[in-house]
């Protein structure tokens, strides 16, 4: 049963029956060192006493109700959300794919209002990733996520060089509703934007009459050390879309919106049952309580920085690359050594990774890592290599 559940993720043989912050347990009580989170979704931590505690009250008082009503603690997520981003606006949904479809919605009607039937493009970069629905999937700048199967696709986007500017000359004209870029490609490689391409790309965009869209469901809620990755790339999108580590492990997603994306969607036109349930939003309130707090973002960039520089010490003849922002961490390998490979023999080790892109293990452990786990980690992660080394 297990199996016929889970196939489509290909998972590995391990079953896991708790945690406690970046360290999960199995059932035989083997450790392990969480280098994933959830793949960023548990940002702080397992079992974290805060979440937990706000999580079972809330479940005491309602779980869910029905989005012909609101809630109490639904409306006082949603102005702090507001107040901490700078948006005026918002959707809740339940995931990133989800939010991502309610931002492509919101820019083909944005397009219709400014500009007729023939505003509908949607501009998205090379190497991005925003979900698995057919739109999102579309949008989606790999190859390798279109399959013939799945086909028809969408139409309506446009894929463009990121980090190109060469590629911004004709990326826009007046049948362009939006541009949506992840402002670091994490399923693509860990791959970070320039600012400077990215606020061209933005003015580039405007100019043409279309909307700056960030999709920050992996970037956002401090993944980058800030609490929006948009924030220090520097662009000021109109809409931006959150999911991850929005509730600390309680699914959500969400996407915002400002300035001339603020009065687009009207009653109708986009809805979900389950999207901004009181459980969730009490696990927001938290999330964001924590982020908030002074000192965490520091810690978030100090304990990334630490961890890149200590990868590069070790001077692994594959090792190509160490990049990222905050804890979005990517090791690139030459082409002799597999990343999967590697995750393998990490996970044998005791250490939980994932990879991006074709060659990059990638890390985004809990922002509230402790440098315990984190060198615990680190060792299996050096042993591991080093295991590939000829």
């Amino acid at each position: 049963m297990e199996k016929k559940i889970v196939n489509n993720y290909g998972s590995f043989e391990l079953t896991f029956v708790r945690g406690k912050n970046a360290t999960m347990y199995t059932a035989d009580g083997k450790k392990y060192i969480d280098f994933i989170a959830g793949i960023g979704v548990n940002c702080l931590g397992h079992a974290n006493k805060a979440l937990t505690k706000a999580v079972a009250k809330q479940a005491k008082k309602e779980i869910h109700i029905s989005n012909y009503y609101f809630s109490d603690v639904g409306l006082s997520f949603a102005e702090r959300l507001l107040k901490e981003t700078g948006f005026t606006g918002g959707y809740f949904g339940n995931s990133g794919a989800e939010a991502n479809e309610a931002a492509i919605k919101l820019a083909r009607k944005y397009g219709q209002l400014n500009g007729g039937e023939k505003r509908k493009t949607i501009v998205t970069l090379e190497n991005s990733f925003h979900g698995r629905t057919l739109a999102t999937l579309t949008a989606t700048g790999q190859d390798k996520f279109h399959p013939d199967c799945f086909a028809p696709y969408p139409v309506g986007f446009k894929t463009i060089k990121a980090n190109d500017f060469s590629a911004l000359e004709n990326a826009f004209d007046d049948t362009t509703a939006a541009v949506l870029m992840e402002c670091v490609q994490g399923e693509g490689g860990v791959n970070l934007l320039d600012p400077e391409w990215a606020k061209a790309c933005a003015e580039a965009a405007r100019k043409a009459g279309a909307i700056v869209m960030a999709d920050e469901v992996q970037t956002g809620m401090g993944r980058t050390g800030t609490l929006l990755a948009s924030d220090w790339l520097g662009i000021q999108p109109e809409v931006v879309t959150l999911a991850k580590g929005i509730a600390g492990g309680v699914p959500m997603g969400a996407c915002l919106f400002r300035g001339k994306a603020q009065d687009v969607f009207k009653a109708g036109d986009h809805q979900s049952t389950f999207a901004g349930n009181p459980l969730a939003c009490a696990a927001g309130l938290v999330v964001l309580d924590s982020l908030t707090a002074p000192g965490f973002m520091d810690s978030v960039n100090e304990k990334g920085d630490y961890i890149r520089n200590k990868i590069r010490e070790w001077n692994i003849p594959f090792v190509t690359d160490v990049r990222g922002k905050g804890l979005m961490i990517g090791t690139e390998l030459s082409s002799e050594v597999k990343p999967f490979d590697v995750e393998v023999m990490c996970l044998e080790k005791g250490l939980c990774t994932t990879t991006a892109g074709s060659n990059v293990v990638r890390f985004l452990p809990p922002l509230t890592i402790s440098y315990k786990e984190i060198d615990e980690g680190l060792a299996i992660y050096k042993s591991s290599l080093e295991s590939f080394v000829k």
